[in-house]
């Protein structure tokens, strides 16, 4: 009995271990970012070492100043204005999508979804160009309509595909025995699939909120205005602002924009990981 305890405490000393040492090279990218926002151009680029020499609030405080006639709050505050609501539409238009595929029958349904997933392979390079003339033609360019309005039309085939097969997981009998109780199919959705769905609500939430959030090429197509722009532009902004670029403010920066991300997903990883492990399995 000794003997196996300490072998299963071994086995877990090494499985920690290397756990730990994963982790840190993973990390390291993000712990270089944060310890060079310290720094200045000639540490950054002159030496090898990870820590600073002299520590200083300055380049933070600096960095989050922005250009000096919009600040850091600003663009936080407009990207927040754009993820969020596209975060909430998508989760809600795909919920919708996906319960009619996953559920119901109904004429062209195999083509449909098949044409659905098909567009998942059109690289967005294609679909750029038709996009900014017909929102050209709405007069939504410079606002935020065009990503507002793909979310609420569920045009992310991604989230409906992941929701739909975590739906087909779940047993048709639930359906059926709300349906015997009276339930209706919208009330069967919110009482009784909803509540069962929310790991994979999670993840795909969680990776629309990723997505959206570091979205710099579709933000710079659709957004003119310096005073709308998101922290991704406001990036790089920040580096043709000045010619002789601070690294040191850059990094602090880009480490003040990255945080809210980690910190999301440190919370939100148990229902992430529990959604990405049971998306794919058909019950």
């Amino acid at each position: 009995m000794q003997s196996k305890k300490k072998l299963k405490l071994m086995n877990s000393i090494w499985t920690y271990t290397l756990i730990i040492i994963i982790g840190v090279i993973l990390l390291y990218p993000i712990i270089w970012m944060f310890f060079a926002a310290f720094k200045e151009n000639d540490e950054i680029f002159g030496s090898t070492k990870l820590l600073a020499t002299h520590y200083s609030l300055k380049n933070f405080i600096e960095g989050y100043q922005g250009s000096g006639v919009l600040t850091y709050t600003t663009y936080f505050w407009n990207t927040f204005k754009l993820v969020v609501p596209v975060t909430a539409f998508t989760m809600v238009s795909s919920t919708l999508v996906a319960y009619g595929f996953a559920r119901f029958r109904f004429p062209f349904k195999k083509l449909l979804f098949s044409m659905l997933i098909a567009t998942m392979m059109l690289p967005n390079a294609v679909i750029i160009i038709p996009r900014y003339t017909l929102f050209a033609k709405f007069g939504w360019i410079d606002t935020y309509m065009p990503f507002y309005s793909l979310a609420i039309l569920a045009c992310y085939p991604f989230f409906v595909f992941m929701l739909v097969q975590f739906l087909r997981g779940i047993p048709r009998e639930l359906d059926e025995s709300a349906y015997i109780d009276g339930c209706g199919t919208f009330r069967t959705l919110m009482q009784i699939i909803l509540p069962l769905m929310k790991p994979a609500l999670f993840s795909a939430a969680l990776f629309q909120f990723m997505w959206t959030y570091n979205d710099y090429f579709n933000s710079l197509i659709f957004i003119n205005s310096g005073k709308k722009y998101t922290v991704s532009l406001a990036l790089r902004l920040s580096l043709d602002s000045e010619s002789v670029v601070n690294w040191g403010k850059i990094m602090a920066t880009s480490f003040i924009v990255v945080l809210p991300l980690i910190l999301l997903f440190f919370m939100a990883q148990k229902y992430f990981v529990e959604g990405i492990a049971t998306s794919g399995l058909k019950g």
